[in-house]
């Protein structure tokens, strides 16, 4: 189940590797999200020089519950992915190509854990974004077609 999804990644990244990770969340992050409420839009992942995978600049806000502990509470600080070193290697190596960029797709619910999905991209042009717009939109029309015959 969807929770948060970054719909601008994939209008201007070219996919080319995706991941599944973990997040390392607090519980009033957790019964945010579970509410659906934050955004991925300006969010990026970044690795730091420990080898550790960090998302940031993603807007989860507080849980507002009748009774929270939680006065001092910053929504956009950066939170823990936790990745097997395998796969880390593996996004290092990726992301030493010119335009290549982490980017999260998706923060989803499976079974009682939350997940991110974050994704090894490269940017688009101006025209390739137009193109596939305009694919889009055929694609949409051919269905309206195909319904209405």
């Amino acid at each position: 189940m969807n929770l948060l999804v970054n719909k601008t990644a994939r209008l201007n990244y070219h996919i080319l590797d995706s991941y599944e990770a973990g997040i390392q969340l607090t519980g009033n992050e957790v019964k945010s999200l579970r509410s659906k409420n934050g955004s991925l839009k300006e969010a990026y992942v970044n690795i730091n020089v420990n080898n550790e995978v960090f998302l940031r600049s993603a807007y989860i806000p507080a849980f507002q519950a009748q009774h929270s502990r939680y006065e001092t509470y910053e929504p956009t600080t950066e939170r823990k992915l936790l990745l097997s070193k395998k796969e880390i290697e593996k996004i290092q190596r990726a992301i030493k190509r010119k335009g290549v960029t982490i980017v999260p797709l998706r923060i989803f619910a499976k079974k009682r854990f939350l997940k991110i999905e974050i994704a090894v991209a490269q940017g688009k042009k101006q025209h390739d974004k137009r193109q596939d717009l305009k694919d889009r939109a055929v694609s949409r029309d051919i269905a309206r077609e195909i319904k209405n015959y």
